[in-house]
């Protein structure tokens, strides 16, 4: 760590968990995404574990979602059934397997094996069976490289899912669905690439929904996020993680104690504030290696590692590949 801390680093307005979440999330970016059209009809039901071959480059932060625009259904998890209705959201951050459906013992229905040939020209459309249109869904699998972030990937529950039917706060929500389905419905030149970027803002306001959501007493990173002593301390880290901060410093600006800060960042993160700082510069340097023509030697000095060799052991032992392997996966 090089950089000196300006004076007075606790000087500066309110933090709100919105300001943290907004640094967060400016780092963290969809590497991929697919999206597709699901209008089964009559008794159906999914396969329980979908196969992602074809669909996605890599398995690991291959989340599969699902948007109910029309009907009703049902979903079954880990043993458990849960109602659907128009405007639900659900996102599975670990792929875990489920089940979608109507009825007991309905047809089996196979969508990620049915979908045509990539590259598509249009958004498939897949329909299944003869009666009048019951459901409708838009499905598909979102490639988000932030679960390498350890903090928040422990953070994430195996489900999320979002009702927007009822909540008079996610108009603006609601309106990107129905985009989604115009795009859809309606192809227009333009409409397969606009596709993944409504999918992001949908991703990222699920995201700020699990904030909201967070119970006052819950453990992780989101649950940081409302706690303001560990909220003014994470904003600091996240609007100039290159900064040489110590634990001192830290406790300074956030108001409170080296030991207080220190104890409340094992109890809800179980991690110390600068390993939490160097976590976070090696997930930005993961970024840059995937995103930019930056030299390694410039990444490395740029995440507080004096030397490239340092960052090599580093980042290895973080995503069990040296930075140039790393590099190359993922461009």
């Amino acid at each position: 760590m090089r950089e000196a801390l300006s004076e007075n680093p606790g000087t500066e307005g309110g933090v709100t968990r919105d300001d943290v979440l907004s640094a967060l999330l400016s780092t963290i970016r969809l590497s991929g995404s697919l999206q597709f059209c699901f209008m089964p009809t009559g008794d159906w039901q999914t396969d329980a574990a979908p196969s992602l071959a074809g669909l996605s480059a890599r398995a690991t932060g291959t989340m599969p979602f699902h948007i109910v625009v029309a009907g009703s259904c049902w979903l079954k998890a880990e043993d458990e059934e849960t109602d659907l209705e128009a405007g639900d959201v659900l996102v599975f951050p670990f792929g875990t397997g489920h089940q979608l459906g109507v009825g007991k013992n309905g047809t089996l229905v196979l969508p990620t094996r049915d979908l045509p040939q990539k590259p598509w020209r249009e958004i498939p459309v897949l329909r299944y069976g003869e009666a009048a249109q019951s459901v409708r869904l838009l499905c598909g699998y979102l490639q988000w490289d932030g679960l390498s972030f350890a903090p928040l990937r422990q953070a994430l529950p195996k489900m999320i899912h979002v009702r927007t039917r009822a909540a008079n706060d996610r108009d603006w929500l609601r309106a990107t669905i129905r985009q989604m389905v115009e795009e859809v419905d309606s192809p227009r030149a333009g409409g397969i690439s606009m596709l993944p970027r409504l999918t992001e803002i949908i991703f990222i306001e699920i995201l700020r929904h699990q904030i909201m959501m967070a119970k006052p007493h819950a453990i992780g990173l989101l649950a940081a996020l409302a706690d303001p002593a560990l909220s003014r301390c994470l904003s600091l880290i996240h609007d100039d993680p290159r900064r040489d901060w110590s634990l001192e410093l830290l406790a300074a600006a956030s108001g409170s104690s080296r030991s207080a800060l220190a104890e409340r960042f094992q109890t809800m993160l179980a991690t110390s504030p600068i390993r939490y700082i160097r976590d976070w510069r090696l997930y930005l340097a993961s970024v840059a290696l995937a995103t930019t023509s930056q030299p390694i030697a410039a990444i490395a000095y740029d995440a507080g590692y004096a030397t490239e060799a340092a960052f090599n052991r580093a980042f290895s032992r973080a995503f069990a590949q040296p930075p140039a392997a790393w590099r190359a996966a993922h461009c």
